[in-house]
């Protein structure tokens, strides 16, 4: 679906955005699939993409696009993007035309909030401010 729509779409430059964080494990995509995908896209839409961001990536995300690093051309890979937060994102292109899904909103949310507490509990932490001064 996702293919047939963008060679529809996708005349000129693109990006794909993928919103990970709220994505349980089980319903992740695997190794064969991603390759499959991969394998399916047109050269003019894989010269097109400019960027493949992936929004709150997980450390099994991560993995997996490391282990295929070597079988996925270098120019593809250079176009992989990690986002760690949703104001990142905002950073990076205009928001206006995108949809958040409100339970990726929410991780984004509780996400930031874990790591507000943990900064703060950090530099609340003698040793660690010490540590970080020196």
């Amino acid at each position: 679906y996702v293919i047939s729509t963008l060679e529809l779409m996708v005349a000129e430059d693109y990006m794909i955005v993928y919103l990970n964080g709220a994505t349980p494990r089980r319903r992740m995509p695997g190794l064969g699939w991603m390759k499959k995908c991969y394998q399916m896209i047109d050269r003019r839409l894989r010269k097109n993409l400019k960027s493949f961001i992936i929004v709150h990536p997980s450390w099994f995300i991560r993995t997996i696009l490391a282990v295929t690093r070597p079988f996925i051309s270098s120019k593809f890979s250079s176009k992989i993007q990690y986002v760690n937060t949703l104001a990142e994102l905002r950073e990076m292109i205009p928001m206006e035309y995108v949809h958040i899904p409100d339970s990726i909103v929410k991780y984004d949310e509780e996400k930031c909030i874990k790591r507000r507490m943990r900064t703060s509990c950090l530099s609340n932490d003698p040793e660690m401010t010490s540590v970080e001064q020196e």
